[in-house]
């Protein structure tokens, strides 16, 4: 296996996804040309799957707008609002507090049918109550495209649809799925961070290319290491650390005495500081995120287009 200049053990032409092995002493799974840490999935009774859905539950609304976490128990109150209401941005707004309200109502309700079955009451698959739950489930998912992530920049369906998945799936086929999800946000993570670095070389940023190589890295560990997992406590400080390098180094400005230059110079670390930024959210969301990948992609271009005109107009008046 190949290692390339950020050290992530690439694809080559006898691996094929789903295959597992230990690396370095940790379990990981290859998928899409990454091996993803992987984790023994917990037991597929419903009192695991009730805690799983909770926990996937609050990282959706972690990594979502603020103001959407709404209570199950004010569901009529949501659904009258957002019929209600007849202003486009405001109603988006609104069918988002729905979709909140309608996630924690199907928790409600899920957390319920696990009461049940502690006291040796049977619920099956389709009883009322099940139904129920996967009904207010699938509203919400159908909701879900209203749902931006807290930057404000694009909808986050894949992370929205992970509740309706685990209460649907068995979790061991759960997890396949998001293994699947975390290679192709390490593949964009990668992606920026070879931008980023071509832009730092051609600008000349001092510091830049090994800051971001070392950010690069960690940020994969982010990626694919559970929260509880001890390491953690070693990646997650070495993150911070990292990440707070980078910012100094973006946060810096140009002193050229031309104008125009200084401009240019200062917007390119303005998109180095979005780059970092948008590493960090697939980091955290561990999903791709392609509109804010596009956007970030398309910042760049306009970038190294303006300094190319600016060198041909200043050969041109040499």
């Amino acid at each position: 296996m190949a290692v390339d200049r950020f050290g992530d053990l690439r694809m080559d032409e006898e691996l094929q996804n789903g295959m597992r092995r230990e690396i370095d002493g940790k379990p990981r799974i290859f998928y899409e040309g990454y091996w993803v840490r992987c984790y023994k999935p917990p037991s597929g009774s419903l009192e695991e799957k009730k805690k799983l859905i909770e926990r996937l539950t609050r990282r959706a609304f972690h990594h979502t707008e603020q103001g959407i976490n709404t209570p199950g128990n004010c569901l009529s109150l949501a659904r009258a609002a957002y019929e209600a209401e007849t202003d486009p941005t405001r109603k988006r707004v609104n069918a988002a507090m729905l979709a909140g309200a309608l996630f924690n109502r199907a928790t409600d309700i899920f957390t319920s049918i696990v009461d049940l079955e502690h006291r040796g009451i049977a619920i099956g698959p389709d009883n009322e109550l099940m139904k129920q739950c996967g009904d207010c489930f699938q509203e919400a998912l159908d909701l879900g495209e209203q749902v931006k992530h807290f930057s404000g920049e694009e909808g986050v369906d894949e992370l929205w649809g992970e509740p309706m998945k685990a209460f649907l799936m068995p979790i061991g086929d759960f997890y396949e799925t998001r293994y699947i999800k975390i290679a192709w946000a390490m593949r964009d993570i990668e992606r920026i961070s070879e931008v980023m670095i071509n832009l730092a070389e051609t600008f000349e940023f001092k510091g830049f290319v090994q800051m971001i190589t070392a950010y690069n890295a960690i940020c994969l560990q982010v990626c694919d290491t559970a929260k509880y997992d001890p390491d953690n406590f070693q990646i997650w400080p070495c993150y911070v650390a990292t990440h707070e390098a980078l910012a100094e180094l973006c946060a810096r400005r140009a002193s050229d005495s031309d104008l125009t230059l200084r401009m240019l110079v200062d917007d390119a670390y303005r998109v180095q500081w979005a780059g970092m930024d948008l590493i960090s959210y697939l980091a955290g969301t561990r999903v791709p995120m392609a509109k804010s990948l596009q956007n970030f992609l398309d910042k760049c271009e306009s970038i190294h287009l303006r300094k190319r005109m600016l060198e041909g107009y200043s050969a041109a008046t040499g």
